[in-house]
Order: structure tokens, then C-alpha cells, then sequence
């Protein structure tokens, strides 16, 4: 199991390796882990990027494939940062849908995010 879960992580970090040399900007690194369906918020990717730190060779720099993956291979294993269960998001959906129609307006999504 610890190969597949090494594969999937590798295959989404080349996904962002632009260059193809085993590194991705530290900036790709939300993006990356969101794509493995993991979902931090930011301050536990910057404790992410804490364990990695060896590989940012400068703020705004690089992270290498070989220290990133011990570190998510671990976060998947522990299944971290998994999305919030699809029975408890449906509820949410079912308190804004007001007029039980079965999907919220554009309109109606805004003045809940922004008035509510």
C-alpha cells in the first residue's frame, strides 16, 4: 500500500514539476496536496512545509520529490486533512436551499457568504 500511496503522491508532484527535475516551487504545495485529496488549511500547510524545510532552499524557493514524499506519504497513511464527510456537507446544502428546491441560486449563495 505504501508504493501505491508513493506512486500517487509522485505523479501529482510531477504534475507541477515543470522542469523535470524532481522539484516544485514551495508555492505548488497546497495545490499538490488538495490534489491528493487531502484538505489543510493553510497554516497546516505551513506546518507541512515546516517538516520539509531542508529542501526550501530559500523563501519562495524549491522543494525536492525525495523529501516531500516521506512527509505526505506519512500525512496520507494517517489520512489527514480529509474533506469534511459528504452526509454532513449535504445538511449545510439543505440549510441554505430555503426553498427546498434543491439547488441554491447564485444570488442566494452570495448573500449567504457574504451577509451571513
Amino acid at each position: 500500500i505504501v508504493a501505491e500511496i508513493e506512486k500517487k503522491i509522485t505523479e501529482a508532484f510531477e504534475v507541477f514539476d515543470r522542469e523535470s527535475n524532481k522539484t516544485v516551487d514551495v508555492r505548488e504545495i497546497g495545490c499538490i496536496i488538495r490534489s491528493l485529496g487531502c484538505f489543510p488549511n493553510e497554516a497546516e500547510v505551513q506546518e507541512l512545509l515546516a517538516q520539509v524545510e531542508v529542501e526550501v532552499e530559500e523563501p519562495g524557493g524549491f522543494i525536492h520529490l525525495e523529501q516531500f514524499l516521506p512527509v505526505m506519504t506519512k500525512v496520507l497513511l494517517e489520512k489527514r486533512f480529509w474533506p469534511i464527510p459528504e452526509d454532513v456537507i449535504l445538511h449545510a446544502f439543505e440549510a441554505l436551499d430555503e426553498n427546498k428546491c434543491g439547488y441554491i441560486t447564485k444570488e442566494d449563495l452570495v448573500k449567504h457568504l457574504t451577509e451571513e
